[in-house]
């Protein structure tokens, strides 16, 4: 009996070759408003997307939103409005390679080139030396420990992490690489395929390096939460399959005992901002009024 992965490879090789044929739809009137309400700044030339919006009035707290992986700044779109009514700026982007960002081919795509983004985007805003607060999810967690680990003291005061990281080598890992082998075998017999193809494969490979980066550097961005003193939360839902219920919130609470936690209920999964986005919001505004 053949591997599953083989298996799968094999019955996805026509769908993909079809779907990659097929012209992307139009964007929703959602996402188009979205676009229209940001702008760009360049970064090393590649365009870079990002939002940024004035709120609360009398206060001077911003907050940077980061985003998770394969997804973009739409991702906040359910507590934007909430998030202004507390905030004096709001600000969110695209990573490049996400979104309405550049996504250049080929390109070494890696967690420090982002967190080093997320810099030039403080910088261009003339935010350096304004004190900050991050809001992560996913992907966006381990840009968040890159910046922790670059000591930006006047970048950071309050770091949560949506879905947090010192359990992501064990857990995240072997979710994702069963999905990354079946690319690779797809990639095998697609040998006479369109170049298209080919090319999206490896754009597709190139991004998930982060994975890899995420186990070399473990040491690097674990240390990073485990010696700071910049307060950190955690909202977690229990029906999180990438990292689950209850292992991952042992093996968090033991890391790093210093930060506290936010449960949602119990259907709530992997995206608790869009599942469950009062709860979510409360959840961060009860830590941020914290202090």
């Amino acid at each position: 009996m053949k591997e599953w992965w083989v298996q799968v490879g094999l019955l996805s090789v026509p769908l993909l070759a079809v779907y990659l044929h097929i012209p992307p739809p139009k964007l929703s009137p959602a996402l188009l408003s979205w676009r229209s309400s940001g702008g760009y700044f360049t970064y090393k030339d590649q365009n870079i997307f990002y939002r940024d919006s004035t709120g609360a009035v009398g206060s001077s707290d911003v907050v940077v939103l980061l985003h998770g992986f394969p997804t973009s700044s739409y991702d906040w779109c359910k507590i934007w409005e909430g998030l202004t009514q507390r905030f004096h700026r709001v600000i969110a982007l695209d990573f490049v390679g996400f979104g309405f960002s550049d996504k250049p081919r080929p390109h070494r795509y890696s967690i420090f080139e982002q967190a080093s983004i997320v810099e030039g985007l403080v910088r261009h805003l003339g935010l350096r030396h304004q004190r900050i607060n991050l809001l992560s999810h996913d992907y966006g967690d381990t840009v968040a420990q890159e910046l922790l680990h670059r000591s930006l003291q006047p970048l950071m005061l309050w770091l949560l992490f949506v879905e947090a990281v010192p359990g992501r080598c064990r857990f995240h890992l072997s979710l994702i690489a069963p999905a990354y082998i079946a690319l690779r075998a797809i990639s095998r017999l697609c040998s006479t395929s369109s170049h298209r193809l080919l090319r999206n494969n490896r754009f597709l490979f190139s991004i998930l390096q982060y994975i890899n980066q995420r186990k070399k550097h473990r040491d690097r961005w674990v240390g990073a939460l485990m010696s700071t003193s910049v307060p950190l939360h955690l909202i977690y839902g229990p029906l999180d399959p990438v990292n689950p219920h209850p292992e991952f919130l042992q093996l968090y609470k033991k890391v790093l005992p210093m930060s506290t936690v936010s449960v949602l209920d119990d259907h709530i999964s992997h995206y608790p901002q869009l599942e469950d986005p009062t709860g979510f919001l409360n959840a961060y505004l009860n830590f941020i009024n914290s202090f």
